[in-house]
């Protein structure tokens, strides 16, 4: 099965295989470069069926760090049009997730300082959030979002959509997860407002219901996912309950698919590390709200990627550091499962 082909709308991968969206923090001003090309292009000669482009600032001020990529101005299109080109010239669906780090924006890469703050003195910038709390508490204090400020960001979501399908991405997926801001506006542990967009499970869901509707209309009948954290795992956090609820209504608005992560709201976490440790979110989700989704977190092999798609716990399996460490692993897997796949001619020799 992790070599069936699957039809979401009128965009089909040619298998389940999918390069999950990884952060190189390798980018100036947004802008690609080298690295990112033969990065996301390897992994397409690799024989992965989607290859989701790291998260993608849709706005300067919404990058975990400087080195994040960009599609918040049309000149960020051209460079990427050369991406999704290699991408697609190999078979394979180049897709983009779309994010706005919130109040965990202004960081260095993981390799600079361990990921710390970033301070507007050094070369950082002013975060924002649902509400004035940061996230460890020595972190500076996010500036709480004003009403017109959250008209912006719906904003800034609707013209990178439309950015993302001059670029030549075929699958747009909505960043909803890690602790980032429209994770920050979900969960009662960041959120604390006391207007529309606070509260209730309704007003908390309420920005990213508002983000579907606006990137819907710009993308042109493409598929259209949200990646989640199922749960905080923190009690009195967001749980897999909200996240059923959620998928009900993400269905309802037009969402194709649910990429089901959990965690990074709270440093007070308790995640359960282990393989296939998200996998049962998924399935959950999957199963509580009728709606396709994909799995995600310490899947390694081809035989655990295989048995999820057989226990129909998930219909995509996104795969990150086995990917990261070999490339070519969609070609092995295929080896293993005794499937017959084409490979790039170049490498034919290989076989």
């Amino acid at each position: 099965m992790l070599f069936t082909p699957l039809k979401i709308k009128e965009i089909t991968f040619k298998n389940r295989i999918v390069v999950s969206p990884m952060c190189q923090y390798s980018a100036t001003d947004g802008y690609v470069t080298d690295w990112h090309i033969v990065h996301l292009g390897s992994r397409a000669v690799g024989g992965a069926g989607l290859i989701m482009q790291e998260a993608t600032a849709v706005c300067a001020d919404g990058r975990i760090s400087a080195g994040d990529l960009g599609i918040w101005k049309d000149e960020h299109i051209v460079p990427l049009k050369k991406i999704t080109d290699f991408i697609a010239s190999q078979g394979a669906v180049p897709g983009i997730q779309l994010a706005h780090a919130g109040r965990k924006a202004s960081h260095a890469a993981p390799w600079q300082n361990k990921g710390e703050v970033v301070k507007i003195a050094d070369g950082g910038w002013q975060t924002v959030a649902p509400s004035p709390i940061p996230y460890e508490a020595n972190e500076p204090v996010p500036i709480e979002m004003t009403l017109a400020d959250i008209k912006n960001c719906i904003e800034d979501f609707r013209a990178a959509a439309k950015r993302s399908v001059q670029a030549g991405f075929k699958v747009i997926e909505i960043h909803a997860a890690h602790g980032y801001l429209l994770n920050q506006f979900l969960s009662p542990l960041s959120n604390s407002r006391k207007d529309e967009y606070g509260g209730s499970f309704e007003n908390r869901v309420k920005l990213l219901l508002e983000i579907v509707a606006a990137v819907k209309n710009e993308i042109q009948g493409l598929p259209l996912f949200v990646r989640i954290s199922a749960t905080d795992w923190v009690a009195g956090g967001w749980d897999v309950e909200d996240s059923i609820q959620l998928a009900l209504l993400l269905k309802n608005a037009g969402v194709d698919l649910v990429d089901c992560s959990s965690g990074g709201s709270s440093p007070l976490q308790k995640i359960p590390v282990g393989p296939l440790y998200q996998v049962p979110l998924a399935n959950k989700v999957k199963h509580g709200a009728q709606i396709l989704t994909a799995a995600v977190g310490m899947i390694t092999t081809a035989h655990e990627g295989e048995q999820i798609l057989k226990n129909n716990e998930a219909d995509l399996i996104f795969m990150a550091r086995k990917l990261l460490s070999n490339p070519y692993f969609p070609l092995e897997a295929a080896k293993q499962l005794g499937v017959e796949i084409e490979w790039p001619k170049q490498y034919g020799r290989a076989k």
